[in-house]
């Protein structure tokens, strides 16, 4: 089926235009006649149906139909270059790849070991995006993503990464654990919850063996990173994946009150359309992406192991 697109000439001088709001500034930009500037816009217009600019004797102003189109396509026009730049630099080798992904894993998990994969693929681009749900690959410019297992993904290649555990932590500076001596004592403190899991201290009370009802969240959180910053803060105590805050444990800054973790909660995996198995980009990015969640899963087993006396 034909696509109903004009042609990326008439849109990158409607977007000069529109970014100018003048067509003799798009013209010195394009290095054309304003008169050119003017039909191609005028072409624009009539394919659209839509009137982009309102045209006075000596200037021209954005329609509000005009405004929002430019608003829209001007972030599309900026990729379509990237990528036509990147296949150009590279010749189909290396390129860009556009990766979604949680923004706490993100933050706590991918970016401290990224420049890993950055020097052993000098020719490839990461750019990250947030997705913090599951979604359709299709009608997106993403390549991959970097999420949790779900039913929601559909027609795509699935690489298993590692298993989520979550563990109590709260404040030392706010709260005094020579109190806690049981695990039912932490009902007694505000529960910090994340939105989308909200049986998560109700199993962790269970799994703790406490027979207790748990009390209606203290507050909701949409991501771990705001749990754990209400938690720094004295808000509560949050139950948080354990690998987001083990710097913050070693420093003080936070405590696991018990060292009792409910397993399995979620697992971690890269996802990738199935027409996206023949890019090399991301061909590359599984194959980094296994051996670096392997090497964390080998170094967190070692660090919870006990250690044997002398």
């Amino acid at each position: 089926m034909k696509r109903k697109i004009p042609s990326t000439v008439a849109l990158s001088l409607f977007e000069s235009a529109a970014r100018h709001e003048s067509f003799a500034r798009a013209a010195a930009e394009m290095y054309l006649t304003e008169s050119a500037v003017s039909r191609q816009i005028a072409v624009l217009e009539g394919f659209l149906g839509v009137k982009l600019f309102s045209r006075g004797k000596k200037q021209v102003v954005l329609t509000d139909a005009g405004r929002l189109y430019a608003r829209n396509i001007r972030g599309n026009l900026d990729e379509i270059e990237l990528h036509t730049k990147s296949l150009m630099q590279h010749k189909g080798a290396g390129g860009v790849l556009e990766l979604a992904v949680i923004p706490t894993f993100a933050s706590r998990w991918l970016l401290p070991r990224l420049h890993d994969f950055l020097r052993k693929n000098p020719g490839i681009t990461v750019n990250l995006s947030e997705r913090a749900e599951p979604f359709a690959f299709r009608g997106t410019n993403l390549d991959a993503a970097l999420h949790f297992d779900d039913p929601v993904w559909d027609a795509v290649e699935k690489v298993h990464l590692f298993e989520e555990e979550v563990v109590p932590v709260l404040s030392p500076a706010h709260f005094d654990l020579s109190k806690l001596k049981k695990a039912a004592g932490l009902i007694a403190l505000p529960l910090l919850h994340k939105r989308v899991r909200p049986e998560a201290w109700q199993r962790w009370f269970e799994a703790a063996g406490s027979t207790q009802p748990v009390p209606p969240p203290a507050m909701r959180f949409e991501l771990y990173a705001m749990v754990i910053d209400a938690a720094r803060a004295g808000l509560g105590v949050g139950l948080v994946p354990r690998f987001y805050v083990q710097e913050d444990v070693a420093r003080g800054t936070l405590a696991m009150p018990f060292d009792i973790s409910l397993k399995h909660e979620k697992r971690y995996c890269l996802v990738y359309p199935e027409h996206k198995r023949d890019s090399q980009a991301v061909q590359l990015f599984s194959e980094w992406v296994v051996e670096a969640a392997a090497e964390f899963s080998t170094g967190a087993q070692a660090v919870r192991r006990p250690k044997k006396r002398a």
